[in-house]
Formats: structure tokens, sequence, C-alpha cells
């Protein structure tokens, strides 16, 4: 019922400004007590101040890539830390990327986290008739994944 009264507030707020919805459109219409929109947001300004840096480290966290040495043609970076399903059901943190390809259970977890993206990227994009093929390299590594990997080793 709230879900629905938020989708209505921000279709709403979308048509006001040209079908665009833009973040400092929905915050200021938040600002109203009675907005559905409200309790989405802290309005404790101290309380917001630290979430703020929180999502900020996340940010940090995220974009730090590493150089790695791999096979010649291969990308040479990868990211220096991911976050796993069960770290986030736990609360959250992140763990070295090189740590969790060297252990077998959050390598498949990693894997299975990485399946899970694929199939939301299928469901958002799916009508794109441009990504087909895209779409198929997905089904095809998605039915190779169907038995377990062995884990190979990181160079």
């Amino acid at each position: 019922m709230i879900e629905s009264k938020i989708r209505r507030e921000l279709l709403r707020l979308a048509k006001t400004h040209q079908g665009m919805l833009h973040p400092k459109n929905v915050v200021d219409a938040a600002r109203a007590k009675s907005s559905p929109l409200h309790s989405s947001f802290e309005w404790d300004d101290t309380e917001a101040a630290e979430k703020w840096r929180l999502e900020q480290a996340r940010r940090l966290i995220r974009v730090t890539v590493t150089l790695v040495p791999l096979k010649k043609g291969a990308q040479p970076h990868q990211r220096a830390f991911v976050s796993l399903t069960s770290d986030r059901k736990k609360g959250g943190g992140y763990r070295a990327t090189v740590n969790v390809m060297t252990d077998e259970e959050q390598r498949r977890e990693l894997l299975d986290d990485a399946r899970a993206e694929l199939a939301s990227f299928k469901r958002k994009y799916g009508k794109l008739i441009e990504l087909a093929k895209v779409f198929e390299a997905i089904d095809e590594v998605e039915n190779t994944l169907e038995a377990p990997q062995p884990v190979a080793a990181q160079a």
C-alpha cells in the first residue's frame, strides 16, 4: 500500500517536471510531513550526514581497483573489493577480491551474485533487440554454469 502511494507520488512529480524525475525535486516534495515520501528520508541532519559519509565510503570501496598481472590480452585491472550477498545479509561489508577468488565457497557465491545481476540486467533491458546478442551470450554462459566448475587459481 505504502509502495503504491510512493509510486503514485513519484509519477506525479515526474509529470509535473515534463516527465523527468530529479532527485532534488523528490527531496523537495518529501520535506512536507504530509508527503508519502517523507518517511523515506532521514531528516535529522547529524544522522543524515553520518549516513552520507558511510555512502561515500561505500563508493570509495566500490571504485577502488587493483592492477593485477594477468595473461596477455586479459583485462589488467579488477575491483579490489567485492560485496557478497551473505555479508550484506549480516549488515554489509566488503572482502578483498583476491581472497574471494581463492576461497571456493566465496568464489561460488560471487559467481551466484554475478548470475543474479545478469538476470536483473536481462529483465531491465530485455526489450532492447539491439542487445539480443548480449542476451544470447549471457544465456550461453548461464547454461555452462549449471554444473559446478572447478576453482581456477587467479594469476
